[in-house]
């Protein structure tokens, strides 16, 4: 039996293939679908040039997924096909873990997207492209929020009249299955960090930190929706309130306006003039590209300090994603403003760079409740 798990991006489609072996999800190939190309194109892991899918318009989801099975089916056969997997960002209160997506769960999925209103919609369009496209296959939803929904409600409630807490205006938090893969393989690889006060921070183009105690997520710098936290390549992070009553008053922006800013214009992209992208700051000499930098590096480190006082100290950081993974100086001028909490050589704090494995989470959550 093999599983595709699909992670839908607003540009991309992340896609792994995956076969059943020994109860776990063992990969077959890793893929990533443009939408951004004329004509959009598929590139498969081990391929050195991109692979057309015979399909012009890549607003034509349907179309576009079933040229991205056909090349799959062409060169690794998809004939065991029984499950597609889909990441899709929240799951609200109802949602705690993976779920099999029946029509009723569709529709409250749905009901979700003005939580997210720029991240779920394209993973319930993928959904429908997939069922139109394999009406047989089971399709399973796994949920970035679950991994945080066990947080104690003083850290996940504002300090806003009650009523509103109610009525869902909360901390959910994100990236839950980039934190679930990172706990699992501390777990497997790392168990005596594992066990301990961990802080992992993934950083992508989207950025957000989590505080791991013994492998669970006690508290995460996203909250009622991903532009909170950390500045990110075009989302600001946290942001006085009192920035938007302004905007849409005074400063005679609409609600469509002041949405476009927050999602598309801010962050480092907004800081800099240049670019969202932290390898084309590092390499600029311009002063407001290294004044990215800086803040992007400084409120990180800020933000670790933070959830270790969650955490009543820090065993380790361990970085991930993107920016994480591959990007050593982002990573060294993180730890450089905290050698005082021991995040230096040494100094009792570990440091780990870990990749993180979104699909796996995926595929693995998709196999463990497949119907009998």
């Amino acid at each position: 039996m093999e599983i595709l798990a699909l992670n839908a991006g607003s540009s991309s489609i992340k896609l792994g293939l995956f076969e059943a072996r020994d109860g776990r999800a063992v990969r077959r190939a890793k893929a990533v679908l443009d939408l951004k190309g004329q004509p959009p194109a598929l590139r498969l892991e081990g391929v050195s040039d991109p692979i057309g899918i015979g399909v012009a318009d890549a607003g034509d989801l349907q179309a576009v997924l079933g040229g991205c099975l056909g090349v799959l089916d062409d060169r690794l056969g998809l004939d065991g096909l029984a499950l597609a997997g889909h990441r899709v960002v929240h799951g609200g209160e109802a949602f705690t873990g993976p779920v099999r997506v029946t029509g009723d769960v569709f529709g409250q999925l749905e009901a979700l997207v003005p939580l997210a209103p720029l991240h779920q919609p394209p993973a319930l369009r993928l959904i429908e492209a997939m069922g139109a496209l394999r009406p047989g296959i089971v399709q399973t939803a796994s949920f970035d929020t679950a991994f945080h929904a066990g947080q104690p409600d003083h850290v996940r409630r504002f300090a806003l009249p009650r009523p509103l807490h109610d009525r869902g205006i909360k901390r959910y938090g994100f990236h839950g299955l980039s934190y679930r893969f990172i706990a699992d393989t501390l777990r497997r690889d790392h168990p005596e960090i594992a066990a301990g006060r961990v802080v992992v921070a993934h950083l992508g183009s989207g950025a957000s930190l989590c505080a791991l105690r013994d492998g669970v997520s006690v508290e995460t710098t996203m909250g009622f929706s991903a532009l909170d936290g950390v500045p990110m390549a075009t989302r600001p992070g946290a942001l006085d309130a009192g920035v938007l009553l302004h905007l849409l008053g005074p400063g005679g922006m609409t609600v469509a306006e002041v949405e476009d800013l927050l999602y598309h214009r801010a962050g480092l992209l907004g800081l800099s003039g240049i670019s969202g992208d932290t390898r084309e700051l590092l390499a600029s000499a311009d002063p407001a590209a290294r004044e990215a930098v800086e803040i992007f590096t400084f409120r990180i480190a800020q933000a670790v300090a933070a959830l270790a006082v969650t955490l009543g100290g820090l065993d380790a950081l361990v970085f991930t994603a993107g920016i994480g993974e591959h990007q050593p100086e982002i990573r060294a001028r993180i730890c450089d403003r905290l050698g005082w909490l021991g995040a230096m050589p040494g100094g009792g704090v570990a440091v780990l760079v870990i990749p993180t494995d979104e699909e796996q989470v995926v595929a693995d959550e998709a196999l463990r409740i497949r119907p009998a």
